[in-house]
């Protein structure tokens, strides 16, 4: 399977067989760009915020994955963990999903904006993860030292940060979040750079640890 990021919480998973998910699509996002539009098979949306929740941009006769229950479409099962976008149950930051994608013989998780540590009843709801991606900007999600917490919960073998502060983002960005240097320097992993993530079951190993990702 393939990952690219598109920057902020936005991926495009295709599977072996050609399966596209896109999540947390946005449109702009200061000089964040969509391409557009992008063929999707099934398009995820972890919460209603708008640098989450441009649907638009996908074309296709797609699925829209949006609630925390059970899907499969495509050769893909997804499962929908109800969270939180804060530490007080969504009261000031609504609900969150954290999704589970299963696909090519890995697990597959995104965090969407979570805010707060997962409890044991969601740990066990997800499951261990092969490759996780997780907000590690803090501000309006878990920081990088909440995030290492969470890679530990899943026990994650790769884990993608995202949701921080790049160049991008410029100074509205660093306003915002914290850059990635704070969970990299925290984790104390190997960490791997990479444009194109491609994995599958066999060769997933060789990325093991953080594998950052180029916003293309």
């Amino acid at each position: 399977m393939q990952i690219k990021w598109f920057g902020q919480s936005a991926f495009l998973l295709t599977s072996e067989a050609g399966t596209r998910i896109l999540i947390d699509p946005y449109d702009r996002l200061i000089r964040y760009r969509m391409p557009k539009p992008i063929e999707a098979d099934i398009v995820a949306v972890t919460h209603n915020h708008e640098d989450h929740n441009k649907i638009h941009v996908a074309s296709g006769n797609y699925m829209l994955v949006n609630e925390p229950k059970e899907y499969n479409h495509e050769g893909v099962s997804v499962k929908g963990i109800k969270t939180y976008h804060d530490k007080v149950n969504g009261k000031k930051r609504g609900d969150n999903i954290v999704f589970r994608f299963d696909m090519d013989g890995l697990k597959i998780c995104h965090c969407g904006d979570l805010g707060h540590l997962l409890t044991e009843e969601q740990v066990k709801a997800i499951g261990k993860v092969d490759i996780l991606m997780v907000p590690v900007g803090g501000g309006t999600t878990i920081n990088a030292l909440e995030a290492i917490q969470v890679m530990h919960q899943l026990e994650a073998n790769v884990t993608i940060p995202m949701h921080y502060s790049t160049k991008a983002l410029g100074d509205i960005g660093s306003s915002l979040f914290d850059k990635e240097d704070k969970f990299i320097q925290a984790a104390g992993q190997r960490t791997t750079e990479v444009a194109l993530l491609d994995a599958n079951s066999k060769t997933l190993q060789q990325y093991s640890g953080v594998v950052t990702m180029k916003y293309l």
